[in-house]
């Protein structure tokens, strides 16, 4: 499972990503790629978000289960405290 998060990008960008996956709300996009079409989509966002933020959470084999990557503005950071991820307001 694959979630894909977009803060402040552009429309085209978003409708563009919904031939991969599903948009449960504006700018969250859900679905099942594999590890390669994940990583060239999210090259693909990185390269388009211009002033935007993205995140990605994707399975992975570690304690968590899951793995974040975060390019951008986001509204959130991820602090990583050994090997635990967990999120962070900005001040």
């Amino acid at each position: 499972m694959t979630v894909l998060i977009l803060e402040s990008v552009s429309p085209g960008l978003r409708g563009e990503i919904t031939r991969w996956l599903l948009e449960l709300k504006p700018g969250v996009f859900v679905g099942t790629l594999s590890a390669m079409v994940r990583d060239l989509l999210w090259e693909k966002v990185c390269n388009e978000a211009a002033d935007g933020g993205c995140v990605l959470v994707h399975r992975a084999a570690n304690e968590q289960g899951f793995a974040i990557r975060m390019e951008g503005r986001t509204s959130k950071v991820v602090e990583d405290f050994e090997g635990l991820l967990l999120m962070r307001v900005p001040e």
